[in-house]
């Protein structure tokens, strides 16, 4: 009887051994059947797109300073462009620097408001020849549109990866799981009122380029007001879509060419 009440406590310990290995065993099943692991997989990929995107914008923010000194070497008087310049590159920088993180919503609309303040500085050139043939111009403009394109495909990838992820948690049995930890839809980085902004326009005239930043201001004038419209349709073949958008580009490019071809067959 004494060995038989020894034995008992061996019994037990043996069987909550072998229970305790069958959840060992079974536990990544059941988490991986209960999508956990894929939550959690799509979420690191994820972050790791938004924070290469904030990678490229800090460069592009970091940048843009260079290129505003370059430029107002040649063109100190266009002081209202360089204001609305460093406004929206502080408000970049601000949107990175959030506390808690960064949000890719605002990014996208920080990033949005720099690029539409920074075009009105680059068509500078149109007015200021030189700026073409400064060395420090000219590689300061090659490193941003180098960003722009990464940060182009950035979003891309970022975007990719939230679609997939916002729609895995929305799956069953994923969004059971999804609840239980607390895992949210992640915001996409686009601008959220981009239907809403008005295509800049054309102003023509007989004073010198005056660009503002209520929308795109651009004045020509005899005798190179066609070599000015020519120019200033390069600038926007290469930067327009990107900045402005594809429809507001489309708009402004039609004022334009109708007001060149309105000169060229009066």
């Amino acid at each position: 009887m004494f060995e038989m009440t020894m034995a008992r406590p061996d019994t037990v310990r043996g069987a909550r051994t072998r229970w305790l290995r069958r959840v060992v065993l079974l536990l990544p099943l059941a988490l991986g059947a209960c999508g956990y692991n894929n939550i959690q997989t799509l979420d690191e990929t994820a972050a790791k797109s938004q924070k290469e995107i904030e990678v490229q914008l800090q460069r592009r923010a970091d940048l843009i300073p260079n290129l505003v000194a370059t430029v107002k070497g040649f063109a100190a008087q266009e002081s209202s462009i360089f204001i609305a310049v460093a406004q929206a590159q502080r408000g970049l920088t601000g949107a990175l620097a959030r506390p808690g993180g960064a949000n890719p919503a605002e990014l996208a609309q920080a990033n949005d408001a720099l690029s539409r303040a920074v075009l009105p500085m680059m068509t500078l050139v149109t007015s200021y020849p030189q700026l073409k043939s400064d060395a420090q111009f000219l590689k300061l403009q090659d490193e941003l549109t180098g960003t722009e394109n990464r940060i182009a495909v950035s979003r891309t990838d970022y975007n990719n990866s939230v679609n997939e992820y916002n729609s895995y948690i929305r799956k069953f049995p994923a969004v059971m799981t999804a609840k239980v930890l607390g895992s949210k839809p992640r915001e996409y980085f686009e601008v959220t009122d981009a239907a809403k902004r008005e295509a800049p326009t054309v102003v023509f005239n007989a004073t010198p380029a005056a660009l503002t930043t209520a929308g795109l201001a651009f004045n020509l004038f005899a005798p190179s007001a066609l070599v000015r419209g020519f120019s200033f349709i390069r600038i926007l073949a290469r930067y327009g879509e990107r900045l402005l958008g594809h429809d507001a580009t489309l708009k402004l490019l039609a004022e334009l060419r109708g007001w060149l071809f309105a000169r060229l067959f009066p």
